[in-house]
């Protein structure tokens, strides 16, 4: 930032998140240049994927949860998420991303990063990003650099995402409105 700007009045601000929903939050991410298109198809089908697990969550019930599984299908169940618990454990070791604070809305991204050479003003990137923790899989996303500052420890740059389709315009938007529904619960039970 310079002068007298805060966070909400940098243009790249201003551009990326205003009118958009948008989640401050720490995420493991990556950004690196490249003109990469991603993959926005994969992107699509995690996103609903999420979405759809969230969903049966939600109609189970919470504190019944499983309730109406008979004894056999809950052991089954539970079998089921201490095994994906593990893979997920093992698959992070192999493909971790690191974590950095950033803002997120379904244009585009705000991110901290340790080490941003390449990454200037104009520059296409792929951002890859965990949208779920318990989940290893991650986002990639084709952008562009609209804007880059020096932090006193690396930089903060805004990126675009680039050629979203509306599926995926649709999918991250009713991600990023799940997560900003739990950000908020979470603050109302503090």
């Amino acid at each position: 930032m310079t002068g007298t700007e805060t966070p909400d009045t940098h243009p790249a601000d201003r551009q990326l998140f205003a009118d958009n929903l948008d989640c401050e939050l720490v995420l493991p991410v990556a950004v690196a240049p490249s003109g990469a298109r991603g993959r926005p198809a994969q992107a699509v089908s995690l996103l609903q994927g999420l979405a759809q697990i969230e969903d049966l969550r939600k109609d189970d019930g919470g504190s019944e949860e499983h309730g109406d599984l008979p004894l056999l299908a809950q052991r089954m169940d539970a079998k089921l998420d201490l095994i994906l618990a593990l893979v997920g454990r093992l698959a992070m070791r192999a493909d971790a991303l690191p974590e950095h604070p950033v803002r997120w809305a379904r244009t585009g991204v705000r991110v901290d990063l340790d080490d941003a050479t390449g990454l200037t003003p104009g520059a296409r990137a792929l951002v890859r990003l965990q949208p779920a923790d318990w989940l290893p899989d991650h986002l990639e996303l084709a952008a562009t650099v609209l804007a880059s500052e020096p932090l006193d420890r690396g930089a903060r740059v805004w990126l675009a995402f680039a050629d979203v389709a509306p599926d995926l315009d649709e999918a991250l938007d009713r991600h990023l409105f799940r997560l900003h529904r739990r950000q908020v619960a979470e603050q109302r039970r503090r």
